[in-house]
């Protein structure tokens, strides 16, 4: 009887390294044209071939399922008006260039995929905030509101009430669990349901949080609850498209295990993506948010931009024989005269008054000691701030004793040697932006906050919310860490080193200033009509077409008020989604926003 001969069985670091050798090819596969397995676009099914998927804010189209690169071509030129679609997986795109140079270009991104193989998920909670799926209108809005907040292009508003195949679209949405506000949103699309892909491939599209957004962590959250649901559905991957000079996102990326694999993009040369392939300005890398957003809708207009000085934000723009030279939102159209009212707050204050506006009591901090402790004695509490002074620098709010007083008054003198004294007033602060003395926008600007873990203490938790503040605002909007924290701080019975418990929130200082680590929240549709008519009149009475223009009020909706300020070179940048850079560049070059008939 012959004897069996028995196979040498393979070590378990030769098993190991044919497991790694295989996860490597399958995140080298493009997956793209010529599929796994073989199957090439030209033997997909019919009804799977070149699909195109709505997603509200334009069209994706995967190229994988086109067989040919005219048809491809073709159906990317029925891009709608102000939208922005995305041919994905395109297989050679340099052919696909070569045959529209002029019309399309290579998108900038890089595309990064996740494993589901060897995923793991994570057991940590979000504290603060509940990652759910979309279900209501309200939810819908909200993922508009994120989308504006971080300058994408919004869904239309047919998009989620019309009637379409909703299985291979999941959305996520992060919610604030105080505020009941929308936070965060990503989009998942399942490939094996759209067209039946052989490979189970799925992507991640629109991630988003909100720049105001209190807790961490919740991007990470988002796309983790996206891994992991298609992970349940027997997804084999999950692909991502992320812009190549996006370090922190790419960072993340990489945490949760992506990595990146060779695949493209193609996208229409549009107003929309024009910064991706015109030739750049010169200086405008340097400018800051407040400029780059007026810079870009002059471009969109066809106005032509000269950057004079990038680090101070100045810039001269010039269309039809008209030249105005421009400081962000201060323009040639403001005169001497209007900026120096708005330049000295007592002055301000006075041009209110005599406007019939409601002002806050107020005196010099040079008056005698008796005179301040009585002024002290008869509010409660004063606002201490500078004369002269910007982005909320030296100001100290909700002052109640005569130590507190004197130390408010030497914070305030190393920015102004006039410091002012006015009563305070509890409430909200509200900015109105007038332009061409027509509202455009109205906002509520609270102050900083942070919220607990049970973990971190209340020095890092600031550092880390101002880290992400400055992320959202191009480095405009930090969390100082000074004796005015420490103040606001010691006021609650607390100080730097206090670990809070999980999900207590507090406020770090009392001044809601935007450039102090401050948020705004849009109010325009609500707030009441007489606070609108008091800070056009206010405007009118300074005569200056272009202004910021600060209240306090108990309620926006309602009419009380007390005018704090105006500024004259107020920030178009942090009211999206209001037309604040549209209304602007018409007031300067009125009709250059009209399109030909």
């Amino acid at each position: 009887m012959a004897k069996l001969e028995k196979k040498p069985q393979p070590s378990r670091r030769q098993r190991r390294g044919g497991d790694i050798s295989h996860r490597l090819a399958r995140l080298r596969s493009p997956g793209v044209m010529v599929a796994a397995g073989g199957v090439r676009a030209d033997q997909i099914a019919e009804p799977n071939r070149n699909v195109v998927l709505d997603c509200g804010w334009g069209r994706l189209l995967f190229a994988q399922t086109f067989t040919e690169q005219d048809e491809l071509l073709d159906t990317l030129r029925q891009e709608a008006p102000n939208s922005r679609d995305i041919a994905f997986y395109v297989a050679d795109p340099h052919v696909l260039l070569a045959q529209a140079p002029q019309e399309i270009f290579l998108d900038p991104s890089h595309t990064f995929r996740l494993d589901l193989s060897t995923y793991r998920a994570s057991n940590k909670r979000l504290s603060g905030v509940t990652i759910r799926r979309l279900s209501s209108e309200n939810d819908a809005k909200g993922i508009n509101a994120v989308y504006a907040a971080c300058g994408m292009v919004p869904v239309r508003e047919d998009f989620f009430s019309g009637e379409r195949d909703n299985r291979p679209v999941t959305y996520f949405v992060a919610q604030d669990d105080h505020t009941g506000e929308i936070v965060g949103t990503v989009t998942g699309i399942d490939h094996q349901r759209l067209f039946d892909d052989q490979q189970r491939g799925a992507s991640l599209w629109c991630l988003a949080v909100h720049p105001q957004a209190r807790q961490p962590g919740i991007g990470e959250g988002l796309v983790r609850t996206l891994a992991a649901h298609f992970q349940a559905r027997g997804s084999a991957y999950v692909d991502l498209s992320v812009l190549h000079d996006n370090d922190k996102a790419i960072s993340l990326y990489e945490k949760l295990g992506f990595r990146r694999v060779p695949l493209f993009a193609i996208k229409r040369k549009n107003a929309i993506n024009e910064r991706f392939f015109a030739q750049p300005v010169d200086g405008y890398e340097g400018l800051n948010p407040y400029a780059r957003l007026i810079v870009d809708e002059a471009l969109r207009r066809g106005i032509h931009v000269e950057v004079t000085d990038s680090d101070g934000g100045f810039f001269r723009l010039s269309h039809g024989g008209r030249t105005i030279h421009c400081r962000e939102s201060l323009s040639d159209l403001t005169s001497a005269v209007a900026m120096s009212i708005c330049d000295d707050k007592a002055v301000t204050r006075r041009f209110a008054l005599a406007a019939g506006l409601r002002v806050p009591e107020q005196i010099s901090a040079d008056a005698s000691d008796e005179e301040k402790q009585a002024f002290l004695t008869r509010h409660g509490k004063v606002v201490v701030k500078p004369a002269r002074g910007e982005q909320g620098r030296g100001i100290s709010v909700g002052i109640s004793s005569v130590e507190g007083l004197q130390n408010a008054i030497r914070r305030a003198r190393e920015v102004c040697d006039r410091v002012l004294l006015e009563a305070c007033f509890e409430g909200e602060d509200l900015r109105l932006v007038v332009i061409d003395y027509r509202l455009v926008a109205a906002a509520v600007r609270r102050p900083p906050r942070v919220v607990g873990d049970g973990r971190l203490p209340v020095r890092k938790l600031i550092e880390r919310q101002s880290r992400r503040r400055a992320a959202a605002t191009g480095g405009e909007s930090r969390i100082p860490v000074d004796a005015e924290t420490r103040r606001c701080l010691a006021e609650q019975g607390l100080d730097l080193d206090v670990v809070l418990e999980p999900g207590r929130e507090i406020t770090v200082r009392k001044a809601a200033n935007l450039h102090t680590g401050g948020t705004i929240h849009d109010v325009t549709a609500t707030v009441h009509p007489d606070l609108v008519e008091a800070a056009c009149k206010v405007a009118r009475a300074i005569k200056i077409p272009v202004v910021g223009i600060d209240f306090m009020v108990r309620d926006p909706a309602e009419p009380d008020y007390v005018f704090i300020e105006a500024n004259e070179r107020p920030g178009l940048a942090n009211h999206e989604p209001q037309p604040t850079a549209e209304c602007f560049i018409e007031l300067l070059f009125p009709g250059s926003g009209r399109k030909a008939p």
